[in-house]
């Protein structure tokens, strides 16, 4: 098991869960990992991840799998300008690569958001570390252990 997803369980069983973390051929896209556990593409949560301009921090926005993040709503919600975060500050400050970035088991806190549409759900689909590997939880859960503020950032 990668460090990556070892961190991902070690999150999710603090957090007093039973981790359901399933293997998949490739998770890269929100449209794979529906594909591959059998859901609606929204019940895929995908981690985009951009770099708040004035702070420098990486910044999560948990996104449906068939929504898009409008930039300007991003930035509005974030309060500050956002600009693409690239492999190497993704890599430093939440400890996943692009592709496998995971709600939770970050290397140290970020400041996180989440598309209310995700909430319409039972039960969502989220990155457990690697882009082969997802896990299953409640979305009001998962708001609760990522500490993501429900915001409106999708266009």
């Amino acid at each position: 098991m990668s460090k990556s997803m070892k961190r991902v369980r070690a999150a999710l069983e603090a957090a007093g869960l039973t981790p359901d973390i399933q293997e998949t051929s490739l998770a890269r896209t929100a449209q794979d990992a529906a594909d591959a556990v059998g859901c609606a593409l929204d019940q895929i949560a995908k981690s985009i991840i951009f770099q708040g301009k004035e702070s420098g921090e990486a910044i999560l926005f948990l996104t449906a799998g068939g929504n898009r993040v409008d930039e300007d709503k991003a930035a509005s919600t974030a309060g500050e300008q956002l600009g693409k975060a690239d492999a190497a500050l993704v890599r430093q400050q939440t400890g996943f690569a692009i592709g496998g970035v995971a709600p939770v088991g970050h290397l140290a806190p970020i400041r996180a958001y989440m598309d209310p549409r995700l909430l319409d759900f039972d039960e969502i689909w989220a990155a457990a570390g690697t882009p082969h590997h997802v896990f299953r939880v409640s979305p009001t859960v998962l708001k609760r252990i990522s500490n993501a503020q429900p915001s409106d950032f999708t266009s």
